[in-house]
């Protein structure tokens, strides 16, 4: 009830519109805070270009009724601080990458398990499949709704020695970006060290991470190649594949209006073609924008993944399987979904 009264405090201040029926409705402006870099025009992080085209397009779909205001680069509100405030109405949405609120609900850390989704074909499956009934009922029974649905393939960059295979890791600090991601890492005799994306840069400047894994799309963004020597990926072949969906607050969603919920959710999934497009396009930039700078470029292989894939069976998925019977059951519907579309 306190969100709705929110909802409809706010509209009382918006400017007035006028629907089809020709009464005067209020706007309702919906906050879309995220931790990436903020673009211009077609240029820039697809992933505010993405919220900028979802803001654009609802206010084009409810008349003016329904709007959205980007704030990039955590600049509304903290990276981590994202997800609880989604869940208690705080914010309206974000483009999050789940797995960071793996720490408040252990289950999502499925959604960045090394070797556990290994193409975008993969990961598109998830939506319509059993293990992404699962995945929506979580989120919805914590309060958030997945508005769209984007996978984001990952690489490695290194700040002096390579490190594209196990015998690579030992002995060094890397960010993984995930617990399970960590625990893989761990196994390989490396020192993780957890933090968001956004301040990779400035760990890998003081040396207090040797090695960055994170999305393509980051890797550009965040500018890693002015500071790495090496970069392992680059072909969207990678044990790295992060799920970094558009959510919603489960509490603003539903004060909102029926038409204007059906706009939100159409527009979120109208925009996963987009996102996928945009994220394949930074697997293959990545190496350009690297390779210009001399990093050098070493693209992942089978052999390679094969080997992350038996190091991360016996750490991090056993680990995840064993907290509870609805990790294992996670664990299986992903395992059987891999099987199938391998």
């Amino acid at each position: 009830m306190i969100n709705r009264r929110r909802l409809v405090a706010g509209a009382a201040a918006a400017p007035l519109f006028f629907n089809i029926a020709g009464r005067a409705v209020a706007a309702t402006n919906l906050k879309i805070s995220h931790q990436f870099p903020g673009a211009s025009g077609e240029t820039g992080d697809f992933r505010d270009r993405m919220c900028q085209r979802f803001a654009a397009e609802i206010a084009k779909r409810t008349n003016g009724e329904l709007t959205g205001t980007v704030y990039p680069d955590s600049s509304l509100m903290k990276t981590t601080a994202q997800f609880s405030s989604l869940r208690k109405g705080a914010l309206d949405l974000s483009l999050y990458p789940l797995a960071y609120a793996g720490g408040e609900v252990s289950e999502l850390n499925i959604t960045l398990m090394p070797c556990l989704v290994s193409s975008y074909t993969q990961g598109k499956a998830w939506k319509d499949a059993p293990i992404g009934r699962e995945l929506n009922r979580i989120c919805e029974e914590k309060g958030v709704v997945i508005v769209s649905w984007v996978w984001q393939a990952g690489g490695c960059a290194s700040r002096s020695t390579q490190l594209l295979g196990p015998e690579d890791a030992k002995g060094k600090k890397v960010r993984g970006g995930s617990r399970e991601m960590d625990l893989m890492f761990k196994e390989a005799g490396a020192a993780v060290v957890s933090l968001p994306s956004n301040e990779a840069y400035a760990a890998m400047q003081t040396g207090a991470v040797d090695a960055v894994v994170t999305s393509s799309t980051s890797l550009i963004s965040f500018r890693m190649e002015e500071l790495a020597k090496h970069l392992a990926g680059g072909g969207g072949k990678s044990y790295w594949f992060m799920f970094e969906p558009l959510i919603m607050s489960k509490a603003i969603f539903s004060a909102l209006p029926k038409g204007q919920q059906d706009a939100v959710m159409s527009v979120g999934a109208e925009l996963e073609t987009y996102g996928y497009a945009a994220a394949l396009q930074d697997d293959k930039s990545v190496v350009d924008v690297y390779g210009k700078k001399g990093v050098k470029v070493q693209e992942m292989n089978d052999a390679v993944l094969a080997q992350w894939k038996e190091l991360a069976r016996k750490s991090a998925w056993k680990d995840y399987s064993d907290k509870n019977e609805t990790s294992a059951k996670l664990m299986k519907l992903a395992v059987e979904l891999a099987e199938k579309t391998a």
